[in-house]
């Protein structure tokens, strides 16, 4: 009888870090880039109980399993691609396709992002500017470099494939670097890094270009985010959890009547 408890606890757990999944989707409902993400729940581990009128075979006819509630099998992000907007910034990039941008931060480090706002900084090491994210990370270019800005230069266009071209007072233009566009084996591997940012890991497989999506100046991704179906799911997962709650209060009131037959 007391399983009934833990099965009922489960539920609430359960949907617990199930609306903090909507929570934190609904909170990024504006974050540009951001990718929802959603709980997935599988069965909790099966036990066998077996009926004394058959035989104990390993899998006697007329077994009877019975689960231990529902556990979360997997927080999972959804791929769908959000909305452009369209901001006029020649620095503002999105990704019109499957797959992501390069940066580096100042130790070195690749992470991975969809896009987004860029800015011209100082590079510090060799007095050079560069591109770089709100948090100074270096947007990289096709051998996985940062990208430098010319000096002079006042404009910036890039084409679909990515090839940047810099205008320069003088009225003259230069070729710059390519913004390279990858995409993985398994896009959903990949682990978030904060900040609409993320690392390769060995779950997310080799890193190839994605050669079938292009780089859009002037426009950025919105988020992808549903708000009237994170809205329809977070009244389902409230009722889920009002009924585990219901089934534990139950359970509990089973219990002390089986305890009170003692007396």
């Amino acid at each position: 009888m007391f399983e009934a408890v833990y099965m009922a606890a489960s539920g609430l757990v359960g949907q617990q870090r199930r609306l903090d999944v909507i929570a934190d989707n609904v909170a990024n409902v504006n974050s540009l880039g951001h990718r929802a993400n959603r709980a997935d729940f599988a069965d909790a581990l099966y036990t066998a109980g077996l009926n004394p009128s058959y035989p104990r075979t390993p899998e006697p006819e007329g077994n009877q399993r019975h689960g231990h509630g529902v556990t979360i099998a997997s927080i999972t992000r959804e791929s769908r691609q959000g909305s452009f907007i369209v901001t006029g910034n020649e620095l503002d990039f999105a990704i019109d396709g499957p797959g992501f941008l390069e940066v580096q931060n100042g130790a070195g480090a690749y992470f991975y992002r969809r896009g987004g706002s860029f800015y011209i900084s100082e590079e510090p090491a060799a007095g050079e500017r560069g591109i770089v994210d709100s948090d100074g990370y270096f947007l990289t270019g096709e051998y996985g470099t940062p990208v430098m800005v010319p000096d002079g230069a006042e404009g910036i266009s890039v084409s679909s494939g990515g090839a940047l071209e810099f205008k320069l007072t003088d009225g003259s233009a230069v070729t710059g670097d390519t913004l390279p566009v990858y995409t993985f084996v398994n896009e959903m591997g990949l682990d978030s890094a904060g900040a609409d940012r993320y690392v390769r890991t060995d779950i997310s497989g080799e890193m190839t270009r994605a050669l079938d999506s292009g780089v859009i100046s002037g426009s950025v991704e919105s988020s992808n985010v549903d708000l009237a179906k994170e809205m329809t799911n977070m009244i389902r997962a409230q009722r889920a959890f009002s009924l585990a709650a219901r089934a534990l209060t139950t359970a509990d009131d089973m219990e002390g009547l089986a305890n009170a037959l003692r007396k």
